[in-house]
């Protein structure tokens, strides 16, 4: 099974920023509003207290917030940020699973498509959920095998979302579900559309990450087999 460093890897390249630069040992994002994920810095390296001031120099720069990435293993940077004033932000849990888990069930008819550009009534979904075009151009500037998704319930749109591919594990981002259309299922039909799709681009592996306070999500995963496999939390000042 891919490693815990490997979701992030996969992460950043199915979700990447707008550009990166090396500050000392840290990657600096530059986000252009598509959030906390694309704008967050990481450590690549042993750091210091002046390495920290270097980094929020060029966060600020930026006109972003002064906003850190902590993953599996970096207790030394979530110390020294706890110490600076740095609180903890949006814990996010990281699931994984081989492909074949979500592709031995035939997808009802005109339940769930790829489709890549989106469609309208897939960026209206997405606006209902807050993932507006600042997100969406973090999906367009995606080098990767990638694709939308759309589910249909009722006969009528239900959610939208966005996969890639990198290393050959599928990650799905930006899944959302109509609120009307929720807790019937759709979710895991897309879910299996999207793993279905990846299959055929070469992917073993199917991955997503959920913030923890999200229950329904986390639940949804944890109900089609997918393991819990790392997390990460953010670390923000002011």
């Amino acid at each position: 099974m891919p490693s815990v460093q490997t979701l992030y890897d996969v992460c950043a390249q199915t979700w990447p920023a707008a550009s990166e630069q090396r500050v000392g040992p840290w990657t600096i994002r530059d986000g252009q509003g598509g959030g906390q994920r694309v704008s967050a810095a990481t450590a690549d390296g042993a750091f210091t207290q002046s390495d920290l001031n270097r980094a929020e120099t060029a966060m600020k720069q930026l006109g972003q917030p002064n906003l850190f990435m902590v993953r599996d293993g970096e207790t030394e940077l979530d110390a020294m940020l706890a110490a600076n004033g740095y609180t903890i932000k949006d814990p996010v849990n990281l699931y994984l699973c081989p492909i074949t888990h979500l592709t031995d069930v035939a997808i009802p008819r005109v339940t769930a498509f790829t489709i890549w550009e989106p469609l309208q009534i897939m960026h209206d979904i997405w606006a209902s959920g807050g993932i507006g075009p600042e997100r969406y151009h973090v999906m367009q500037r995606a080098d990767c095998p990638k694709t939308a998704l759309l589910g249909r319930w009722n006969d009528q749109p239900a959610g939208t979302g966005y996969v890639g591919i990198h290393e050959r594990v599928a990650m799905v981002h930006a899944l959302e579900i109509l609120e009307h259309q929720r807790g019937q299922g759709v979710g895991k039909w897309m879910m299996r559309r999207a793993a279905t799709w990846a299959q055929e681009q070469g992917a073993t592996h199917m991955s997503v990450i959920y913030t923890q306070e999200n229950e329904a999500a986390n639940g949804l995963y944890t109900s089609l087999g997918m393991a819990l496999t790392g997390t990460y939390h953010y670390r923000i000042k002011g």
